[in-house]
């Protein structure tokens, strides 16, 4: 009989102490691990941006539309913003451009006025907004569109936009918020560039901008970025030194191609004023391919026509001679942004003080002048 109880009373105690080890290794484990809450309601949008506080910002209608998303007029307390929202998966971009904007010596009357940035939405589905200045004038493409502009006009878009890229790629140590490093844009276009409403431009949009600090990488530097039109050839061949001065001639190329635009919509010269096109559109149409434009710029060398009758206007005479350098195949014969504003600078001054009654010292004055060095600032 007892044989039979401790043959019974055996299995019973292995299976009791194999539940008690299981219960212990149990407890263990969860105080090791303590278990993840799972919200029961969606938790809200993040908070504010600091910069922002608690202000309401309202969306009231969109301006444009581009390849990182959209461009909202807005309303902060008693004033209008631009919001640009990004979609999730172009973070990279507001990221970018947010510590372009965040960087020491980002406040200049020639470059677009971050005010702040955030991110909307719940955690599913996220929108990072971009707050800046508004202007109502909108692009310069959007504005030559529309409008034609004078000498006068002209040379004040001109200088302006070239002192906001000058200062764009100084390097400049000391100032009271750190030490600005030289930046290049790498997408310069006639999109970019914002006029406020006395016609002063401002660059804008720094979603493909590098910057270069000494013993740093510049990170990101793949070479094809940017809108095809606006390619320099080098980019156009894949062909680029990835030192600071070669991307800051990058963006030389281009501009050469935005002073073009300005040029062929200006009332100075004795003859038609173009309908705005947009630079290579009369040569290859509104949707070049990257082919087309190889083809094109790399290949046949090829730029945006020169009126013959720009010539004979004194100031255009000089800006063409001005555009060709910037465009100019070689990129290390490019001339800097500060040397185009000295330039701009010069040539109106030159034409303001012409009368029609000195023309023959008006062609002596304009053949013989000197121009500011090439590389003022490379």
């Amino acid at each position: 009989y007892y044989n039979i109880l401790l043959y019974s009373l055996v299995p019973l105690m292995l299976v009791a102490g194999i539940v008690i080890c299981a219960f212990w290794v149990y407890r263990h484990h969860k105080m090791a691990y303590p278990p993840v809450l799972v919200p029961t309601q969606d938790p809200g949008p993040p908070p504010p941006s600091p910069l922002l506080g608690l202000k309401p910002l309202q969306l009231l209608e969109v301006k444009a539309r581009g390849r990182f998303g959209c461009v909202w007029k807005a309303q902060l307390l008693n004033e209008y913003v631009a919001v640009k929202i990004f979609p999730i998966q172009d973070k990279q971009s507001w990221q970018n451009e947010y510590e372009v904007y965040s960087l020491p010596g980002m406040k200049h009357e020639n470059i677009l006025q971050f005010i702040g940035a955030e991110k909307r939405g719940t955690s599913v589905d996220v929108d990072l907004w971009l707050i800046t200045a508004f202007h109502e004038k909108g692009s310069l493409s959007d504005f030559l569109k529309a409008n034609v502009v004078s000498w006068n006009e002209l040379c004040h878009i001109a200088e302006t936009m070239a002192r906001g890229l000058a200062y764009l790629h100084e390097d400049i140590p000391g100032l009271k918020d750190g030490h600005k490093p030289a930046i290049s844009h790498r997408d310069i276009k006639s999109k970019n560039v914002l006029l406020k409403n006395n016609l002063t431009a401002c660059i804008a949009d720094f979603g493909l901008a590098l910057k270069f600090e000494a013993g740093k990488s510049a990170g990101d530097t793949h070479g094809q970025v940017g809108t095809r039109r606006y390619m320099a050839p080098e980019v156009l061949e894949g062909a680029i030194n990835f030192q600071r001065d070669a991307f800051l001639r990058i963006d030389m190329y281009a501009m050469g191609l935005v002073l073009w635009e300005l040029a062929s919509r200006c009332t100075a010269a004795d003859g038609p004023v173009d309908e705005y096109m947009l630079p290579f559109e009369e040569e290859i149409g509104q949707h070049p391919s990257l082919e087309d434009m190889q083809e094109v710029v790399v290949h046949k060398k090829k730029r945006p026509v020169l009126r013959d009758y720009w010539q004979k206007h004194a100031g255009m005479a000089m800006l063409c001679e001005t555009i060709e350098e910037c465009w100019d195949h070689d990129a290390e014969a490019r001339l800097s942004a500060g040397c185009v504003g000295e330039r701009i600078t010069q040539m109106q001054r030159l034409t303001n003080i012409i009368t029609t009654e000195d023309i023959v010292t008006v062609v002596t004055m304009v053949t013989n002048v000197d121009f500011p060095p090439k590389e003022s600032s490379l």
